[in-house]
């Protein structure tokens, strides 16, 4: 049988990355910093100075994350690989500082860990969760090592599959502590889009309020039913969000705040705000 792999475009936007013995990759991921981060106490930043002994200004205000991460993969193994849909995410965190600062965030299909460590910078408190597939909760753990200088708030790494709803006692009423969810391209299999959506509908329906904020890129493809172009899971999830009636408020957010990782934001990502509608009684 043969076994197609995809990879990631960022491996390739991304020129700052080396291989290392494992067959993995560790690329540097240069991003500015925004304004509320740049302080002296901030990173223990040790003052830069370039060839004509002046102060690097540019140097200064920028960070760097080392993130590990898988060059291709199979399908199912996507998770281990980083997308455009992470670098989104990390972008409106650092945007609305407001929105994230003191929260307690969790973060669903967590991949490699980039987006919950930027995350981490804001946060109280940041709950990373991913299937265990091929030592994926191991490589998250690693790349919060690597990147330590960012943690600022207490970090739990979890496993939660989809596809299994039977929470420990104690694991869901952690889960439910958090009042942000983000989720950054998860769709890409039926099934597993199906699993996210019971996933989300279970987090919000319990009773601490929550806002969730999902990342993707629609992906387009030509299907000989329609004989026309359509971005198939997208249209999944949509379709999924509709057949379970689900009672949520859509939103979705113009991705024209400001970039501060380098990568092509290209013109088919999508932002998008979920919340509960409230019933108000009279």
């Amino acid at each position: 049988m043969t076994v197609y792999t995809v990879t990631s475009e960022i491996f390739t936007e991304n020129k700052n990355a080396y291989i290392i013995k494992n067959g993995n990759a560790i690329s540097n991921f240069i991003f500015k910093y925004p304004s509320y981060m740049i302080k002296p106490e901030c990173f223990n930043n040790i003052i830069i100075h370039d060839n004509d002994d002046d102060i690097d200004i540019d140097r200064q205000q920028r960070g760097k994350l080392f993130i590990e991460h898988h060059i291709s993969t199979e399908l199912q193994y996507v998770g281990l690989q980083v997308w455009r849909g992470a670098l989104l995410l990390a972008d409106y965190i650092l945007s609305n500082p407001d929105l994230f600062k003191d929260k307690i965030v969790l973060e669903l299909g967590a991949g490699v860990g980039l987006t919950s460590i930027i995350a981490s910078f804001l946060a109280e408190k940041v709950i990373c969760t991913d299937i265990d597939i091929k030592g994926i909760l191991k490589l998250i753990r690693c790349n919060f090592m690597r990147n330590g200088v960012y943690v600022k708030s207490k970090v739990y790494i979890k496993e939660l599959d989809f596809l299994n709803l039977q929470w420990p006692t104690f694991y869901e009423k952690r889960m439910n502590e958090a009042t942000v969810i983000l989720a950054a391209d998860v769709i890409y299999d039926e099934n597993v889009t199906e699993g996210f959506v019971d996933t989300l509908t279970k987090l919000l329906n319990s009773k601490t309020q929550k806002v969730v904020y999902i990342a993707l890129e629609k992906r387009y493809v030509f299907t000989t039913v329609n004989m026309d172009v359509s971005a198939p899971m997208y249209e999944e999830f949509l379709g999924c969000i509709k057949k379970k009636q689900l009672n949520w408020h859509i939103e979705y957010i113009k991705i024209d705040f400001p970039q501060y990782f380098k990568y092509n934001r290209v013109k088919h990502m999508i932002l998008m705000k979920i919340e509960m509608y409230i019933h108000v009684h009279k």
